[in-house]
């Protein structure tokens, strides 16, 4: 193909079977045979299509498919979101792509195709950047590297933090400093085993109006113990 004048090999995983091991001996290989620029196509019907992307470009493809939201046949192909991000953060490699876009674009995709972005995909997810469990808010307030492995800052979004049956105080001190109240530990003590009762009961997190009435609570509750 290369002699009759092709610019352009493309490798179709259209199976999606391979594995990124297996995809870097035959990238290697291919590499070694051709001069050519090489293409990978992978298919996610073993949840392997971004590993087998980056693994090819890493070790001799010089050019990947890819889909907004990984849509596409079956299991789907390489997301485009999640193979910029891992090129990024992963190898130090800048593709040019505005990623503060991403966001908008998936939920653009998804109204199109009538497919529902889940809310905790990958980079384009509603929930990828929200933290209930009390250890995870806690060590986010004292470094958010702790537990996020980029800023969501980059992706023009912000942390969120869950108030629910997992938090802890630090969390239910920061939500009401956000509210523009300060409250003690002993107080966040009194209001969380409010907001648990109440998450159990309504199966979410409590609307403002409801933590303004926790506080209130806690207030007459801590002055009738004292």
């Amino acid at each position: 193909a290369e002699r009759a004048g092709a610019r352009r090999f493309r490798y179709a995983d259209t199976l999606g079977i391979l594995e990124p091991f297996n995809t870097a001996h035959i990238m290697r290989r291919l590499r070694a045979a051709t001069g050519m620029e090489i293409e990978i196509h992978a298919h996610n019907d073993l949840g392997l299509a971004t590993a087998n992307s980056i693994a090819a470009l890493r070790f001799g493809a010089t050019h990947v498919n890819t889909t907004v939201n990984g849509l596409g046949e079956r299991a789907g192909n390489a997301a485009l979101e999640e193979v910029v991000m891992c090129l990024h953060h992963l190898h130090g490699f800048e593709t040019g792509i505005e990623v503060r876009q991403f966001k908008a674009i998936s939920q653009l995709v998804a109204l199109a195709s009538a497919r529902p972005v889940p809310a905790g995909k990958s980079i384009v997810g509603d929930a990828i950047f929200s933290h209930e469990s009390g250890i995870h808010v806690d060590g986010l307030i004292k470094n958010p590297r702790n537990y996020q492995s980029f800023d969501p800052e980059e992706l023009g979004r912000q942390h969120n933090m869950v108030l629910g049956k997992h938090s802890g105080t630090k969390a239910i001190m920061r939500a009401y400093a956000e509210l523009g109240s300060a409250i003690t530990e002993l107080q966040a003590q009194s209001i969380l085993k409010q907001i648990r009762v109440y998450v159990l009961q309504h199966k979410a997190p409590p609307p403002v109006e409801d933590l303004h009435r926790f506080l209130l609570e806690s207030v007459e509750s801590l002055h009738a113990h004292s």
